[in-house]
């Protein structure tokens, strides 16, 4: 039985300790959402897909509930190749929270990783209790 800090996100985690404020919050997630590029927009800045194609299909997405690749890949708008490539893209650049908190100034690596150390620590003995 876990008594809930299996599913503790660390902004929460370090929201609770006062070790930052709401606006770090804010402002850690706009500089995530400006550097973690979904993967229409990774397409789009490559050539390979246009503005309307990336509508279609996430009208379709809305419906379907798949996987923007899978669906643009039975569209004919991307092979498989340029998808994986695409999601390798992806997971190269992406920013994490804590990450970016290091980038805002908020938290040198050093501390970072403390807070890291800290956070998994307690999530572990929670999955344990």
């Amino acid at each position: 039985m876990t008594n809930g800090y299996a599913y503790l996100k660390f902004g929460r985690f370090l929201l609770d300790k006062n070790r930052i404020t709401p606006t770090d919050v804010i402002n850690a997630r706009l500089l995530q959402k400006k550097t973690n590029l979904r993967i229409g927009q990774l397409a789009q800045s490559r050539g390979w897909l246009t503005e309307e194609q990336i509508e279609k299909v996430l009208i379709i997405q809305e419906d379907t509930y798949e996987k923007f690749g899978e669906i643009a890949v039975r569209e004919g708008y991307l092979s498989e190749g340029q998808v994986e490539d695409l999601l390798k893209t992806q997971e190269d650049n992406y920013l994490f929270f804590g990450e970016a908190m290091v980038q805002l100034g908020r938290f040198s690596t050093e501390e970072l990783i403390e807070e890291l150390k800290e956070f998994n620590r307690m999530k572990i003995e929670s999955v344990e209790s």
